[in-house]
């Protein structure tokens, strides 16, 4: 079992930054990839970064490349989503996931602890 704990969000205007903390706890939390998902109301829950469990693998989804960052401090089993030139529509609620494996992936079915997520406001 592996718990993980979001923090950092909040509101922000676009053109903002916010920087989004997820701490990890449990055993082999470490050996496996993390990412960063996330939904708005009605819609599916989209990826938006991942990273391997060496942390020197990345994957971003394309409308976030150039502007988020995803880092992964071992020792300190924390994640964390460092979020640049925010636009409205980076608004949404943003979930924390573990991987089933250390490679990093983009796939939902490819994570398989959750947190509870934390909520990214950007105002226009």
């Amino acid at each position: 079992q592996v718990q993980l704990v979001e923090s950092g969000g909040g509101l922000v205007q676009a053109g903002g930054s916010l920087r989004l903390s997820c701490a990890y706890s449990g055993r082999t939390s470490n050996a496996v990839a993390m990412g960063w998902f996330r939904q708005t109301p009605g819609k599916d829950r989209e990826f938006v970064a991942a990273i391997s469990w060496s942390g020197k693998t990345t994957y971003y989804a394309d409308s976030v490349k150039g502007r988020f960052n995803i880092s992964r401090i071992i020792d300190e089993a924390t994640v964390y989503l460092q979020m640049s030139s925010l636009k409205p529509e980076d608004t949404a609620k943003y979930y924390c996931a573990s991987g089933r494996q250390g490679a990093a992936s983009t796939l939902r079915n490819d994570y398989k602890y959750w947190g509870q997520g934390t909520q990214v406001t950007v105002s226009s």
